[in-house]
């Protein structure tokens, strides 16, 4: 009797347990949006943070935006992950000059919840030269026009190269494709984010050292300097640790805040155009660093680097570094 009573008290509290379970609410998620950075032209980073699950498993999260307040996933979107934490997602196809908002999102088996809005502008495209100056001109073989500007002895171009042809008429090879960019060892060019119709007239085309090497990428007269001449530029402008603020367009249209001290005095008009990684063809950097390449390699190996000046956003130095031969880095010629 006392077996049965104690088997029969036994299932009774596994039913209450059961029930107690089948109790448990589930509620929405919690979630944050994440502020806003590499506004570009036609995107900008975002994100969240899930920083509760409700009780219930999140299925999807990421952001959504809108040019209206208040924009969900039925507006345009990101697929970030599941689960609760932090996530970061990348948002492209916007429009020049707009305002957008953007919200995180988090849905789990009750519903979809929202963080609070965010807005950002995209930027304008245009480059901002110094007008106190007087530039010069210059004509690339394509018919393309670029500003000048004399600093000491020498002569510069004032905007990034963006020839199709070498000097000699001949077609430069256009490489789109990421893994044909990782392998090839003789000259290339490409625009950024393979994008020529917007960017180009800003930023130029990205080079690869084999372009450079072959002595006819600048317009007749002029020539990629070498890592001497580039040198001399930069001691002529104060020296590598001040020179940068002299170098950089001024203002945050192109360049990402803080964009120290930047002046602009020489008129070079530096711009963040960033590079193509001869990694996995994947590009980076725009707005925040940008910088050319050197006519000097540091060995003769294709496979090898060459030298390379390149400015940051955050500070006034004038970087001297190895760059992988085959990465794509903008160009800027001088004058023989």
């Amino acid at each position: 009797m006392k077996n049965r009573i104690r088997i029969i008290g036994t299932i009774l509290i596994i039913i209450l347990i059961s029930s107690c379970k089948k109790d448990v609410q589930v509620l929405l998620p919690e979630v944050i949006t994440a502020s806003t950075s590499n506004i570009l032209y036609e995107s900008a980073v975002s994100g969240g943070t899930v920083a509760s699950d409700g009780g219930g498993n999140v299925v999807a999260r990421g952001v959504c935006w809108s040019t209206a307040p208040d924009p969900t996933t039925a507006d345009h979107k990101t697929a970030d992950g599941t689960g609760k934490g932090d996530f970061t997602s990348s948002i492209y196809g916007l429009k020049l000059g707009t305002l957008y908002y953007v919200r995180a999102y988090a849905m789990n088996t009750i519903g979809t919840v929202y963080g609070d809005p965010v807005t950002f502008t995209t930027k304008v495209t245009g480059v901002k030269f110094n007008s106190s100056l007087i530039y010069g001109t210059l004509t690339d073989i394509d018919g393309k026009n670029y500003k000048t500007i004399p600093i000491g002895s020498q002569v510069w171009m004032a905007e990034n190269l963006k020839t199709t042809k070498f000097n000699d008429g001949t077609q430069i090879p256009l490489i789109v494709d990421a893994a044909q960019w990782t392998n090839i060892i003789t000259p290339a060019f490409c625009g950024y984010a393979n994008n020529d119709t917007l960017y180009e007239n800003i930023y130029g085309a990205y080079y690869n050292w084999f372009a450079v090497s072959s002595g006819k990428l600048c317009p007749s007269g002029w020539h990629v300097p070498s890592d001497t001449e580039f040198q001399l530029m930069i001691d002529f402008l104060g020296g590598d640790n001040s020179a940068g603020s002299k170098l950089k367009e001024s203002g945050s249209n192109n360049w990402s805040l803080p964009n120290r001290d930047a002046t602009n005095a020489s008129g070079i008009t530096a711009l963040p155009a960033g590079m193509r990684s001869s990694l996995d063809g994947s590009f980076s950097g725009q707005g925040i660093y940008g910088g050319w390449w050197t006519s000097t390699e540091t060995n003769s190996s294709p496979m090898g680097a060459a030298w390379s000046r390149w400015i940051h956003a955050d500070t006034t130095v004038v970087a001297r570094s190895e760059i992988f031969k085959k990465d794509g880095f903008s160009v800027r010629c001088l004058k023989d």
